[in-house]
């Protein structure tokens, strides 16, 4: 089990829910009414479900790919410790994992 906390993105809310191994985090924030639109359902063709990853944790997750670096380029308010949530999925070893929301999103599906 994976323990993940989302923090609203002027930090006045905290959600922290328990998912097992193999969930995709777009869809256990999209389960407890967290802010990520996911207009693309996940084929990296959009950036609405970009995330802020803590840094300790972000050093936890496996690398970005190349095609997600290139969509976080389109992410409002992008930095060091973005990642898309549709591209992160919770694996065994991981105990813990904050994210907090952006202050907006841009669906670069849309340019």
């Amino acid at each position: 089990m994976t323990q993940v906390r989302f923090v609203s993105a002027d930090g006045s809310r905290v959600v922290e829910v328990d998912a097992p191994a193999g969930t995709r985090l777009l869809d256990l924030a999209q389960a407890h009414d967290q802010p990520l639109e996911g207009a693309c359902e996940g084929a990296m063709a959009c950036s609405t479900c970009h995330v802020l990853v803590r840094p300790d944790d972000f050093a936890k997750l496996p690398a970005a790919t190349a095609e997600e670096e290139d969509m976080l380029d389109f992410a409002v308010g992008a930095s060091r410790t973005s990642r898309l949530a549709c591209q992160i999925w919770l694996a065994p070893d991981l105990a813990h994992l904050e994210v907090k929301m952006p202050r907006g999103s841009h669906d670069a599906s849309r340019r």
